[in-house]
């Protein structure tokens, strides 16, 4: 990235989003059936490359069985409604009827009752009695209180996953996670993030993270731009933690730690353009919200939305369009890239003549602004 002087002593990056850029087709295409675009992290094999977000809109136990049968994974949220309340569904048809004047005052209050372990483990056993890879998350603040509970629980995979994560967390007030020995210890993969730098990035490879995820303060439900002035542009941030995988392979002697886009991917082409920069999947949030079977019931909301102290997100009408299954592999029904986004993927790497995931990471790219 090209620097940009703002004035006297002030640099600037120049960066680009997934809107400014467009991918090239090569001299060579393909039948689309004959394209893989399966995805394996550690022991775990997906048919889909993609993480569906933990949001209490997005993934439910059942949402998440459903991912998971489809060939996703859907990341349950372990301190969200579903660790909070018995009647978890009760608790989201209330909020989806809350006037939009008090929805964020409410959802403080709702968010306010106590984490349970026990509902910790029964409803990761849910999922795990139906057969799909289990993965749950936590925030950094909480993974040092919960993260036992959650392992005897059985999970797969477990995410870290805050507005941005960093292996060097300074504080006199509390004792910070210490990354590096809290992965090494657990015996399941760990993917950890957002980030959006090299260096950043760098820092959580060398901690032991089987996955990283890329980007903050880009999702549809965020305001964390306009509340906190931090966001960087997706295309760019995927491309430089790309450049970090590269070197950290190198300097591991062969150890691969995968790049998880997660922020600002809302469409099919968003997803073919994440994997287009060098992600080897993706995380998403609303696009999934608007399936039929969604928990959010037409609404999207994050963490972020009913942080007790500063929220920086909203509980957003994003509507339903069509099953989860028609939104993943289709058929759809609108030319817009809300349905059937893995079926769009795969034409996308058939059309530019590519056979799987690895290989269209080096596909041609153009800045399009």
């Amino acid at each position: 990235m090209s620097d940009i002087e703002l004035g006297p002593g002030k640099r600037a990056r120049a960066a680009y989003s997934f809107d400014e850029i467009a991918i090239v087709p090569s001299r060579r295409t393909r039948d689309p059936q004959e394209v893989s675009i399966t995805w394996q992290i550690d022991a775990y094999k997906f048919e889909l490359p993609f993480l569906a977000a933990p949001m209490d809109s997005v993934v439910s136990p059942q949402t998440a069985i459903a991912i998971g049968k489809a060939g996703g994974l859907g990341v349950l949220n372990l301190e969200g409604i579903w660790t909070r309340y018995e009647d978890a569904d009760k608790k989201l048809a209330e909020m989806a009827k809350l006037p939009e004047d008090k929805a964020i005052q409410k959802m403080q209050e709702i968010y306010a009752a106590p984490i349970q372990p026990t509902l910790i483990k029964e409803r990761i056993a849910q999922i795990r009695d139906a057969g799909v890879t289990v993965a749950g998350a936590l925030s950094p603040q909480r993974t040092a209180e919960f993260h036992e509970a959650v392992i005897k629980a059985g999970v797969d995979i477990f995410v870290i996953r805050g507005t941005t994560v960093s292996a060097e967390h300074v504080s006199e007030a509390t004792a910070p996670l210490n990354l590096k020995k809290f992965i090494y210890e657990l015996d399941v993969p760990v993917i950890v993030g957002g980030v959006a730098t090299a260096q950043g990035a760098l820092h959580l490879m060398r901690s032991g993270a089987a996955g990283v995820l890329v980007g903050f303060g880009g999702g549809s439900a965020h305001t964390t731009k306009t509340v906190l002035g931090i966001s960087v542009p997706m295309a760019s941030a995927v491309a430089e933690v790309a450049s970090a995988r590269r070197e950290y392979l190198e300097e591991s002697g062969g150890r691969y730690v995968h790049v998880i886009a997660d922020g600002s991917v809302s469409n099919s082409g968003e997803i073919a353009k994440a994997i287009a920069c060098g992600a080897d999947a993706v995380m998403m949030g609303s696009p999934l919200a608007r399936a039929t079977d969604a928990p959010g019931k037409g609404w999207h909301w994050g963490l972020e939305a009913h942080h007790s102290q500063l929220p920086r997100g909203n509980r957003v009408h994003v509507g339903t369009i069509g099953s989860l299954a028609e939104v993943l592999t289709g058929p759809s029904h609108t030319s817009d890239g809300s349905m059937n986004l893995f079926g769009a993927l795969r034409r996308s790497m058939a059309t530019t003549g590519y056979s799987d995931l690895k290989e269209f990471q080096r596909v041609e790219v153009v800045i399009q602004p």
